[in-house]
């Protein structure tokens, strides 16, 4: 699963985040939409994360995604 595969199917994959990040809200996950860019906004606003932080967490999100695909 690639990054557009990745936004392509969000509503499934919304849970995976939400266990990952407990204090993300369903208004959260919806303006997330499978995007990166959002997600890393996001993290910063909702735990306070530099925005070198809060990229590295949605770029290891992302890249577990794309390995549970293909195992």
């Amino acid at each position: 699963m690639n990054r557009n595969e990745i936004a392509g199917q969000w509503k499934q994959l919304k849970g995976r985040a939400r266990e990952k990040w407990g204090e993300l809200t369903d208004d959260d996950l919806d303006k997330i939409d499978g995007r990166r860019e959002r997600l890393v906004g996001v993290l910063q606003e909702r735990y306070g994360k530099t925005e070198q932080e809060a990229s590295k967490e949605a770029d290891d999100f992302f890249d577990s995604l794309e390995k549970a695909s293909t195992s």
